[in-house]
């Protein structure tokens, strides 16, 4: 019999009425969430509320891993000066980011949360006496602890975010990272700028290493809303994208973590590797990162033979060459000897923040949108995911290798399935949106797992936008990898996990 209390969505990039989706009062809202999230196989999506006339609408996402389908279920509250509601972080800890942000934008209190702290410092918050400088950070008493605070500038060229290590001599006790230093309004301006172009480049800028990840999550939105079907052929180039941005990006983090070690020889390899990964890109589209390539409805740059054959070549030498270097790597003691046993995140601890991608996958959590929710060329490879169970620095690099060859295997059968001949139609950007509609879109960037929603008004225009990058779950592991460790180890553990900081300030 089915279960009136939800929509089940057993395909996605997914939509459907606003008021098709259940809405429940509070107590069998939290009361759902209890039921769901009692199963492992199961995760939170996406969290998220927006107002709607004199009501705020709290929308919830739950992933069901092993049942490959999305939950989604609702509440409404009334507008008042003063909302205080039971937070679900109390019974499952991967919730306190969101209640955080919902506290954050619109003052819903949630009195027993544990960690209720700004996210991001949006233009539009709620409660504007809470700024940077008096953000409360966690503290320990003891004459022999001490605080270390390291950024929002960092000595090298990256983007501001700001460490707050409590240590005991050497020895990490806690880490808390405080972002949103750049915050940009991106999901606004998804609302705002009411052009499909404008928006198509915005999505490309959420995250400048994952151009191809959120411009494919984006585009399937709007396809849905519109009520597009793209192509099997533009279907396979978008997922031939996502691979090679995930080579690349791999390899670029495998040279990372040797610079991290002092192995100059598997640094400078792996950068050069990199480089002809993303100049393939460059050859397919004109940018390196993929800007362009991802269009609404179609593409100015279809995968030509000529491009295929460019796309072969360059993966043959960087898989001979890769599994060279990476040999090595994962041969010399020395390197071992700073992998292994630092910067571990067991599984318990993965499952509890709601760890995506890599840093669930490395710490035996088998989490993969590819997997669980496919969609584009991925609904016909039947992927299955790589899953470590040691959670540390050694599996979070080792992993990287691992997944590339999964990855170049991917791209030449994705090659062997295109002929060539189709023709792939020109991008549409005036897409013609369903009203009064809801609509969520997966996809499994390198990072882990992205999701966009857009909710529309009743003449079909957007009028809410929610991006949720996968760091936005991630960040926490990383502050949980470094406890016990030395201070020393964290340039090591951060690395390792390659998080975004413009994906989770938006």
């Amino acid at each position: 019999m089915e279960d009136e209390r939800f929509i089940e969505l057993k395909r996605q990039p997914a939509m459907v009425r606003l008021r098709e989706i259940p809405i429940l009062d509070y107590t069998a809202f939290c009361g759902l969430i209890d039921e769901l999230m009692m199963v492992e196989a199961n995760h939170c999506l996406n969290y998220f509320v927006f107002p709607v006339k004199e009501k705020y609408k709290f929308i919830c996402c739950i992933g069901c891993d092993e049942k490959k389908s999305i939950l989604v279920f609702s509440h409404e509250q009334d507008k008042k000066e003063t909302i205080s509601l039971p937070s679900l972080t109390r019974l499952y800890f991967q919730f306190h980011i969101f209640e955080r942000e919902i506290h954050e934008n619109y003052g819903i209190d949630f009195p027993d949360h544990p960690w209720l702290k700004p996210v991001r410092y949006p233009f539009n918050r709620k409660d504007r006496t809470k700024v940077m400088d008096n953000y409360p950070f966690y503290s320990i008493d003891g004459e022999e602890l001490h605080e270390v605070g390291v950024g929002p500038i960092h000595a090298g060229v990256i983007e501001p975010g700001h460490f707050r290590f409590i240590c005991n001599g050497e020895k990490v006790l806690h880490l808390e990272i405080q972002l949103g230093y750049q915050h940009r309004g991106v999901e606004d301006l998804f609302v705002r700028n009411n052009s499909g172009l404008k928006n198509t480049v915005l999505a490309e800028s959420i995250s400048g290493d994952t151009v191809i990840g959120h411009s494919v999550c984006h585009a399937s939105l709007m396809e849905t809303l519109g009520g597009l079907a793209i192509s099997d052929s533009l279907s396979l180039e978008r997922t031939i994208a996502l691979e090679l941005e995930r080579i690349a990006v791999h390899i670029g983090d495998t040279a990372a973590l040797c610079t991290d070690i002092g192995y100059q020889f598997g640094q400078v390899v792996n950068e050069a590797l990199r480089t002809i990964m993303i100049n393939t890109t460059q050859f397919w589209c004109g940018n390196r990162f993929g800007k362009g390539l991802i269009r609404t409805g179609g593409t100015h740059y279809p995968l030509t033979s000529e491009v295929a054959a460019e796309i072969r070549k360059n993966l043959k030498e960087v898989k001979e060459r890769y599994e060279q270097i990476t040999g090595k790597i994962f041969s010399m003691s020395s390197v071992l000897s700073r992998f292994e046993g630092t910067g571990k995140v067991t599984t318990q601890q993965a499952s509890m923040i709601g760890a995506v991608g890599m840093a669930a996958r490395s710490s035996g959590l088998k989490r993969d949108i590819r997997w669980s929710n496919p969609s584009l060329a991925y609904d016909k490879l039947n992927y299955d995911p790589v899953v470590l169970e040691k959670g540390g620095v050694w599996a979070r690099a080792i992993m990287r290798p691992m997944e590339v060859e999964k990855s170049i295997d991917l791209v030449y059968k994705m090659l062997d399935l295109l002929d060539g001949t189709t023709i792939t139609p020109a991008p549409e950007y005036a897409l013609k949106f369903e009203p009064d509609a809801f609509a969520i879109a997966l996809t499994e960037g390198w990072r882990g797992e992205i999701c966009h929603c857009a909710i529309t008004d009743e003449k079909g225009n957007i009028q809410h936008y929610k991006v949720k990058d996968p760091s936005l779950h991630n960040w926490l592991a990383l502050a949980l990898s470094v406890r016990g460790q030395e201070i020393s180890d964290f340039p090591l553990c951060n690395k390792s996990f390659n998080l975004s900081y413009c994906g989770n300030d938006l």
